[in-house]
């Protein structure tokens, strides 16, 4: 494993890839990293080991190309699994982490109706985003510190990433995602403590400058 080729394409804001490389630095994987700017155009190595998604991320381990980035992190827990397992070995428990790192993948598209959309669609959003983060919060985080109890894992890893985006959410939405789910404000600060995590995931101010910018070439006010 320690002469294994790595390679991971990614975009910088994207929480997917944030996943991956959360799950990576987890385990203590070196890689290469390959940056797709996906706000221009998407390269030809992309469109060639992804012909189905043509979405980043995408994990070449040994010229063998992983896509989605919750399967790249179960891939990742399975073939290093000699340190720090991301799943539960238990298999309700192991099931039960997979459905609610799935139901993560929804936010992405909640989070979008915020950020993408002309003003007058933020109500919606902000209610659709806000939903679905209560319930995360009060049914499955509950008083614990992490997702799967008292170690970092799986879903921890599914919903982390987006965690970086709340700031962006909070200033086109103008509320307050704390406000609205303090428990699960606190995961994030305990998650970001971890080096693993504060080392993988950009300036939350960054993404949101650069979507800024988005909006204003796109013409969406």
């Amino acid at each position: 494993m320690e002469n294994d080729e790595v390679i991971l394409l990614n975009f910088w804001p994207s929480m997917f890839g944030m996943r991956v490389r959360v799950a990576l630095a987890e385990k203590e994987i070196k890689y290469e990293y390959k940056e797709e700017d996906l706000f221009t155009a998407k390269s030809p190595l992309l469109l060639k080991i992804n012909p189905i998604h043509k979405k980043v991320p995408v994990l070449i381990h040994n010229g063998k190309t992983v896509c989605e980035s919750l399967i790249v992190v179960e891939y990742i827990d399975e073939v290093w699994n000699y340190k720090a397992p991301l799943l539960p070995s238990n298999p309700y428990e192991r099931a039960q982490a997979k459905f609610w790192a799935d139901y993560t993948d929804k936010l992405y598209d909640y989070g979008r109706k915020i950020w993408a959309s002309k003003r007058e669609e933020l109500e919606e959003g902000k209610k659709e985003l806000i939903d679905p983060l209560k319930l995360l919060e009060l049914e499955v985080l509950g008083d614990k510190p992490y997702f799967g109890g008292e170690r970092f894992g799986f879903v921890d890893i599914s919903l982390i990433g987006f965690y970086c985006w709340f700031y962006t959410y909070e200033n086109f939405g103008n509320f307050s995602i704390e406000a609205e789910c303090p428990k699960l404000a606190a995961w994030g600060k305990r998650c970001m403590q971890r080096e693993s995590v504060s080392k993988s995931l950009p300036d939350p101010h960054k993404i949101y400058e650069v979507l800024l910018e988005f909006r204003k070439n796109y013409g969406v006010e």
